[in-house]
């Protein structure tokens, strides 16, 4: 009997321990089946939707109020670890296509709209019930809340139909985002690895990359000039680390007030524009004199030798104000920050995390690796302040009604949108503030695979009680209104991206997936692709998108059911 009562607590019961049990019991059969593949197709971590409705449906019920709690904390967890990761690069991807990407997101959104109403006009289907399908075919919980708020403020009443089309159309609204993204694949002819040279020559072109290389100076319009009036006259962004002078043979680490001579060899890092202009100005380039060679040479003892910034004092810093030169005589030649290389220019922020290169005496630079702090323990340690912090800001941006001429009642970001939009600004601005915003990569991973993972489960087991029994009266039909809803836009957005604007495949992944809200599709896209550019073209459309899937299924409410 004890055994009986303990087996029953713990599949249908209703205190915490049946609540973690069934939901680490869903998350963990949703990951073992993530693992497998179908040829060259995986579902990834979406089988924990799936597994959270087939639980749901067998009777693994949890209490309302804490299924909603845990889909809104995990959403929370996901589109903040989200945000954290590709803030700093947020706003160059916006200034770099950026602005098609949310144009086209934007059609998304119309698209759906106009699909849903030609539904309701062909064949005279309840508009509210529609609403909900909507919602669930672009798997938009905030637009559906939304909508269900907005008819209580307005009709005093609420229509139940709305969060059952929600939950009947939402599966196959994922699935659905999923095989447009195979269809497209297939119609449009991809070949990752063209896709892959395509990014390749974009990132080159976007990216500030970096070269070294050694020049002797031929322009007697140098000689006898410092390096601090070459810059200030020329204006040149690079960074001249050694001089290997002529006349004595010396290897001098360059200075404000070093001075150059004719047949001098400088060795400096810039961009390629920076390095072309520089040996305009300077001399020609000596291919036989690499890193190596310089760092071969003994004199003065030079050394290059890289340290990482973990002093939270240095974080917000200008490479300007650190004065190495006048105080420890070395000089920091570049900066690695989320593996993008930045020219050392004394503008520069210095951020926790940055590696830096130092290029000085060995004993100076050893003297300077306390100051910059250089212990990679010390990263190791989670910094969790930023994260909720920026969830406090983030809810209370969400919760922010936002008051729109011609509508009787404000609109809001929702718990997704706000955290997203806090976590960017914080990860991008937070150093200007002295804030240090840096997390491993493997932390923020981890917190980002629990937040959806406890999405997924809380959503599939909500969506899978009743689901059948909704399907078999009737609500069959809305599952082909919602895969319509999902499927018809995709395709034409995801063509005219193609066609028209001729966007990278990874780029349409990440856009179609952040046009449709949809975490779990974008999971699965970023799998496939395995790169960043699905979750910085996610990250771009996500917060208008967000912001218009609220507003239209509220002016749906608004003008066409009140």
């Amino acid at each position: 009997m004890l055994f009986l009562n303990w087996i029953t607590d713990l599949f249908v019961g209703t205190g915490v321990a049946h609540t973690i049990f069934t939901l680490a019991l869903v998350i963990f059969g949703g990951l073992l089946l993530s693992r497998v593949r179908i040829g060259t197709v995986s579902l990834g971590v979406t089988w924990i939707l799936f597994v959270g409705i087939l639980a749901g449906q067998l009777g693994c019920t949890i209490d309302p109020a804490t299924a909603s709690f845990i889909k809104e904390f995990g959403l929370i967890l996901f589109v903040f670890s989200l945000g954290m990761e590709l803030g700093p690069g947020f706003f160059s991807s916006f200034r770099k296509g950026g602005v098609t990407l949310n144009l086209l997101s934007a059609l998304l959104v119309l698209l759906a709209c106009l699909v849903t109403l030609v539904i309701h006009w062909a064949t005279g289907e309840n508009l509210l019930s529609l609403i909900g399908v909507m919602s669930g075919a672009v798997t938009n919980t905030p637009g559906m809340g939304a909508a269900q708020q907005t008819l209580l403020d307005t009709a005093g009443a609420q229509e139940p139909t709305i969060a059952q089309g929600y939950a009947v159309a939402y599966p196959l609204g994922v699935i659905g985002v999923i095989l447009c993204l195979m269809l497209l694949r297939k119609v449009l002819h991809i070949d990752f690895r063209k896709e892959d040279e395509i990014l390749q020559r974009a990132n080159s072109d976007m990216a500030e990359t970096l070269e070294a290389a050694t020049l002797e100076v031929a322009n007697e319009a140098v000689c006898g000039k410092t390096l601090n009036e070459i810059q200030r006259h020329f204006g040149r962004q690079c960074v001249i680390t050694r001089i290997l002078h002529r006349a004595s043979g010396d290897v001098e680490l360059a200075g404000a007030d070093t001075t150059l001579g004719l047949g001098d060899k400088l060795f400096l890092v810039a961009t390629p524009e920076e390095l072309s202009a520089m040996e305009l100005l300077i001399g020609h380039r000596i291919e036989t004199m690499d890193r190596g060679a310089w760092d071969a040479m003994k004199t003065n003892h030079l050394v290059a030798q890289k340290c990482v910034i973990t002093n939270p004092s240095i974080n917000g810093k200008r490479l300007g104000d650190m004065k190495l030169r006048q105080t420890f005589d070395v000089t920091i030649t570049r900066i690695r920050r989320a593996g993008v290389e930045l020219i050392a220019t004394p503008g520069l922020l210095l951020q926790v995390g940055d590696t830096v290169t130092v290029v000085g005496d060995k004993e100076r630079v050893d003297k300077l690796q306390p100051i910059l702090g250089n212990s990679i323990k010390q990263l190791n340690e989670p910094n969790l302040i930023p994260y909720f912090l920026g969830i406090v800001l983030g809810v209370a941006l969400g919760m922010l009604p936002i008051v729109v001429p011609g509508i009787p009642v404000p609109v809001k970001l929702g718990l997704a949108g706000g955290p997203l939009i806090v976590a960017i600004l914080i990860s991008t601005f937070g150093p200007k503030l002295k804030m240090v915003t840096y997390i491993s990569t493997s932390a923020n991973h981890m917190v980002r695979m629990i937040g959806l993972s406890l999405f997924l489960a809380a959503v599939g087991i909500t969506a899978g009680e009743g689901f059948i029994g909704t399907i078999v009266h009737g609500g069959y039909w809305w599952v082909l209104y919602g895969f319509l809803i999902t499927v018809v836009p995709c395709l034409i957005v995801g063509i005219v991206a193609r066609s028209v604007f001729h966007i990278s495949y990874y780029s349409i992944c990440g856009m179609l997936t952040g046009g449709m809200t949809d975490p779990p599709a974008m999971a699965y896209a970023q799998s496939v692709c395995d790169n960043n550019q699905v979750p910085v073209a996610y990250s771009t459309v996500y917060p208008l998108t967000m912001f218009l899937r609220i507003l239209t299924a509220q002016l749906i409410i608004l003008f066409l059911c009140v």
